[in-house]
């Protein structure tokens, strides 16, 4: 048995909005990564079974890597079709916000959602959700929002609407979300819920290799160079990063999702327990961090990437140039030398 953690009258209140609502749009964060498309996509086959009018809109579009998962193609993508997502938008009774505590995780669209007249429910795991919703659903120790979703609908009393399309999008963001299994999931019940999922005929084998083990030629070779060329180390600190520019990303041919699991390559050198991936986007420079045992990443990335994740595995953004963030980073080795971090 999963034991049930959230509030009973939350629970009530949510039962309801669901039964006031006819248009229901669902959202998550900018560049969605499994969870943040699993959590979404399980969702919507839920509440299609239980005969609700479901939208999905994400504020742009989801990586190449992710595209095989069931309804993707029925995305709305509020960066190539911003009048259609603001109408949606403006008629929804209720929105669901997975997998992100702040409307500027959604860029120009986070406005309005913020501001819709909709009744707004948040179901995340991420610290710090700020108070735009009318029911927030937080739950940080958990190992992803996909989790937390399931455990909702099973709250709810709808586990008979889960389907076998929303089984596999569960378990790819449950998969991806803790590295296949490797961290944020040492507690028990996370495999209970896994061996629910397996009921329901999924090919765990077949997800694990279209989410995390299928890469275009271009893709391989840029993150081998990016390892054999761009991988620096710092045995003092047992610290690992990489950096790679928008001109080498040009040079490969870069298409998001292509350097999916790089930050996590360098934790394989015994000598490495913390790693960081640079990458400068066109807007901004990505911040990717991994981590192994007791370090922990999410607190760098809260305190210089405005950023945060789990204590292993966290991510930020930093809206300036790489030498900025290379003083950062010479500030971050000095507090790891120091062990204030």
């Amino acid at each position: 048995m999963i034991k049930e953690i959230i509030d009973k009258e939350i629970i009530a209140r949510l039962k309801q909005m669901l039964e006031d609502a006819n248009r229901i749009v669902v959202t998550c964060h900018r560049s969605p990564d499994g969870d943040a498309m699993g959590s979404s996509l399980a969702l919507k086959h839920i509440l299609i079974n239980a005969d609700k009018h479901v939208d999905i809109i994400t504020p742009d579009m989801p990586p190449k890597s992710l595209t095989f998962m069931p309804g993707v193609n029925r995305i709305f993508h509020f960066s190539t079709n911003e009048q259609i997502s603001r109408d949606l938008i403006s008629r929804a009774d209720l929105i669901f916000c997975l997998d992100f505590n702040t409307p500027s995780r959604l860029d120009r669209m986070g406005e309005y959602i913020a501001s819709a007249r909709a009744h707004k429910v948040m179901i995340d795991h991420h610290i710090n959700p700020s108070d735009f919703c009318d029911i927030t659903i937080s739950f940080p120790e958990l190992s992803s929002t996909s989790e937390l979703v399931y455990r909702t609908v099973c709250e709810l009393g709808w586990h008979h609407y889960i389907t076998r399309e929303a089984a596999q999008c569960f378990y790819v963001g449950m998969m991806t979300d803790t590295g296949n299994f490797t961290f944020s999931s040492e507690y028990p019940e996370i495999y209970l819920i896994v061996a629910d999922l397996l009921t329901y005929n999924i090919n765990k084998v077949h997800l694990y290799d279209c989410a995390m083990n299928t890469f275009s030629e271009a893709a391989v070779r840029l993150q081998g160079y990016a390892l054999s060329q761009k991988m620096e180390l710092f045995p003092d600190v047992q610290v690992a990063r990489i950096v790679l520019t928008a001109d080498e990303l040009t040079q490969f041919g870069y298409k998001k999702g292509d350097t999916e699991g790089l930050v996590n390559k360098p934790l394989a050198i015994p000598q490495v327990t913390m790693s960081f991936f640079f990458r400068q986007d066109a807007d901004c420079i990505k911040v990717s961090t991994r981590s192994q045992g007791d370090r922990s990443v999410e607190e760098i990335c809260h305190r210089f990437f405005n950023g945060g994740g789990h204590k292993n595995a966290s991510g930020g953004e930093f809206y300036g140039s790489l030498e900025q963030v290379d003083e950062i980073f010479n500030t971050i080795l000095d507090y790891l030398k120091q062990e204030k971090i």
